[in-house]
């Protein structure tokens, strides 16, 4: 989660203000794999328990910790996200029983460029040769210097979307 939207509402002449956790991010392309040389990488499975165009609450196992996460609609490039703890027993027996199939399962690799941390999914399974960078970010307009190795912007392009990936793997593109 990379910033908070404070919002307000009024109720019975009070205005009530409350901060939300929101997800800035830009995803795009990888041109080759010049990333791969000084990246530190982590091996995620996740799957979704949730999964429609307003939301989604999404089971994930990274290394040795486990999370759930529920996320808003996306609005432009940002969207409400909420993410906690789970212990890891619980992350996996929801994956194996009460997530939608296929899992997705890749391969994250940390990159620093120019300030910023860069997480590039190396996706396998079912979306085996897909490799996105996405990058989280402060603000919306915040200005983003690319690496070489940044192809495409697929920002908005929900095919590209983790939960999208479940419904329409990689592997049914081609």
């Amino acid at each position: 989660m990379s910033a908070l939207y404070v919002a307000q509402e009024k109720a019975n002449n009070f205005i009530i203000f409350w901060a939300m956790p929101v997800e800035i991010e830009r995803k795009f392309l990888v041109k080759n794999h010049d990333w791969k040389k000084n990246a530190e990488s982590r091996v995620f499975r996740q799957g979704y328990l949730c999964n429609d165009n307003e939301k989604t609450v999404r089971v994930r196992v990274a290394g040795e910790t486990a999370f759930i996460t529920i996320k808003g609609k996306a609005q432009h490039i940002s969207r409400a996200e909420f993410e906690y703890s789970i212990p890891v027993e619980d992350a996996l027996y929801m994956l194996h029983t009460l997530c939608e199939k296929p899992l997705i399962e890749k391969t994250r690799y940390y990159v620093p460029y120019k300030g910023l941390m860069w997480e590039v999914d190396e996706f396998e399974g079912d979306n085996s040769g897909l490799v996105i960078a996405e990058v989280e970010l402060t603000d919306e307009h915040q200005e983003v210097p690319l690496p070489s190795w940044v192809g495409n912007e697929v920002t908005g392009d929900e095919r590209y979307y983790n939960a999208n990936l479940v419904r329409n793997p990689y592997k049914n593109w081609k």
